[in-house]
């Protein structure tokens, strides 16, 4: 079964949402929420990765999210933290998280991994190139596919190295992360390849601007929330059949109900849990 892992920003500036959920008491909502709506993950996040976003520091990344993950975990949520600090996965996971989500890969903070092997939590390696406020300077590929599972690669193999066994692991194409347009489509189209990495696969296409672009190239600010919903649900379904483990999204109910059609139309049960914990 491929899972939703609904994405909760206690951030005043992310891509999307930033604000919405600033507040602990509104984050906490959400979140309870997306888990009414069938996730079955929580991604919870302090620091916007958008580009051209700018850091902050890991003290005021904790005063955002570790209440909510307290509250959201205490409340029977399966809780991920969004983050590249190893301080705040070591807090994050003390205070509930089960998995630690660093589109990094461990790059970011070189005490990332051996942290998150002593905790004993999963981690999600992203494929990165660069902070926010620079991620396109390294868009450049001469075969974008093939250089995403090899860089993939060498983290799976770091993460070894710190001691965290491949069952613990995640690894995520980091779409849009250091990517330009068709850069994304690229890499979408070898999840397959990816996942014969060995771990299992995640994917976080939700909203982002390339779909914007597919779906209106003229103006891609015109295509508003509803409409990359529906772009997102569709590469849920997409992502699914590639063999995905899970997809990371905003609208869980959008991308939940195309999970369910997808089962329909290949014979499988249309009922499905909503939470895995």
């Amino acid at each position: 079964m491929t899972l939703l892992m609904g994405i909760v920003n206690v951030t005043p500036d992310s891509f999307s949402d930033g604000g919405r959920f600033f507040d602990h008491d509104a984050a906490v909502a959400h979140g309870l929420a997306l888990c009414r709506a069938g996730a079955h993950i929580l991604d919870i996040g302090g620091e916007s990765t958008r580009p051209g976003a700018e850091r902050v520091e890991p003290a005021v990344e904790q005063e955002r999210i570790l209440p909510v993950v307290r509250a959201l975990a205490e409340a029977g949520a399966v809780v991920s933290v969004d983050t590249m600090n190893a301080s705040t996965a070591r807090a994050a996971v003390d205070a509930g998280a089960r998995i630690v989500n660093d589109v990094s890969g461990g790059l970011a903070d070189p005490e990332m991994l051996s942290v998150v092997a002593a905790t004993g939590a999963d981690i999600v390696l992203g494929h990165w190139r660069g902070h926010s406020a620079d991620m396109y300077a390294a868009a450049e590929y001469a075969d974008v596919a093939g250089e995403v599972v090899g860089e993939l690669a060498s983290r799976i193999d770091a993460a070894g190295a710190a001691g965290i066994p491949p069952a613990r692991v995640i690894v995520d194409p980091g779409i849009g992360f250091g990517k330009r347009g068709e850069q994304n489509w690229a890499v979408l189209r070898a999840t397959e390849r990816i996942t014969r990495l060995g771990p299992r696969v995640l994917v976080g296409t939700s909203r982002k601007r390339f779909l914007a672009e597919t779906l209106d190239p003229s103006d891609p600010a015109s295509v508003d929330e509803d409409r990359r919903d529906l772009a997102t649900a569709v590469t849920t379904v997409l992502a699914a059949q590639a063999g995905a483990w899970g997809l990371r999204v905003h609208d869980i109910s959008a991308s939940r109900d195309a999970l369910a059609v997808r089962r329909a139309w290949e014979g499988e049960s249309r009922w499905a849990p909503t939470r895995s914990r």
